[in-house]
């Protein structure tokens, strides 16, 4: 009942899965992932123990592959199942129980399972692996993204759209750089929901991504920025000239509002992705 792709990084450490179905909430059932150790996806008469079983199995020592011997061996409801594994090294496993419903299939290669259900036909599959190779280079949570849209470009779950959803972790990827948790959007019950998930992973990039250059701000420009942050009651006034520590604890308070903190960079440097959206949010 569901379409979805486990990947890793083999560069970052980054595991993550990204799935779409017609299905209310996909998000709560399908996709697991743990930093440093990897990703799973369970779908097709979800048995939701296999997300942190085969977490917790990987961390032992086993490797995908034998995970999958364990479902099969273990669980009376295997015909029905299926489920892609990914460890954080990059060895991975599809499984496709011989009861779920049609289309029903899955590729895996290094660093990649995709696998799905109640699909249009193997073309949503194999669209998803060329687009998966395609974005090769992009950070994980696109790429999964990429390989996402393009299963459902190809026709997807074959009862139509409801939800969609993108986890993903890395080591020190969380927020303040304290957990590797770190990308987990949802698109619960949408008319596009791959579309919808785009727009969210947009959004986390800006309010969350971390800087990839800074620059000092010119003496325009901080103007325009203490004017900022006077009229938002950071400061009640505030110097001219050379950036000072009063100008520094009140953007510190305006990045901490806006939700920008990820981008916050000390000293009088700025990250231009920030600064553009205080423009837009403030005025030019």
């Amino acid at each position: 009942m569901t379409f979805s792709i486990v990947g890793s990084d083999p560069v970052t450490g980054d595991v993550g899965v990204a799935v779409a179905s017609k299905f209310l909430a996909v998000g709560a059932l399908v996709p697991f992932v743990r930093a440093g150790v990897g990703a799973v996806a369970t779908q097709s008469y979800v048995n939701p123990n296999f997300g942190p079983d085969g977490l917790r199995l990987l961390e032992g020592g086993l490797s995908p592959q034998e995970v999958a011997a364990r479902f099969q061996a273990e669980d009376p409801g295997i015909a029905q199942r299926q489920f892609g594994v990914v460890g954080a090294g990059g060895h991975s496993v599809t499984f496709t129980g011989p009861a779920c419903h049609g289309w029903a299939g899955g590729v895996s290669a290094p660093d990649v399972a995709i696998q799905g259900n109640i699909l249009t036909g193997p073309g949503v599959v194999e669209a998803m692996h060329v687009a998966w190779n395609d974005a090769a280079g992009q950070p994980l949570p696109r790429r999964l993204l990429f390989a996402l849209r393009a299963g459902d470009s190809a026709g997807g779950d074959k009862r139509g759209r409801q939800s969609a959803a993108l986890l993903c972790a890395g080591p020190g990827r969380g927020y303040g750089g304290l957990t590797g948790d770190w990308v987990n959007l949802r698109a619960d019950d949408h008319a596009d929901p791959c579309a919808e998930l785009g727009r969210l992973l947009d959004t986390f990039d800006l309010l969350f991504g971390r800087p990839a250059e800074t620059r000092e701000l010119t003496p325009a420009e901080l103007d325009w920025l203490r004017g900022v942050l006077v009229r938002q009651g950071h400061a009640s006034a505030l110097p001219g000239g050379p950036w000072d520590a009063g100008t520094e604890a009140a953007v510190w308070a305006l990045y901490g509002t806006e939700n920008l903190e990820e981008r916050y960079v000390p000293g009088g440097q700025f990250d231009p992705v920030a600064f553009a959206y205080l423009r837009e949010r403030f005025g030019a």
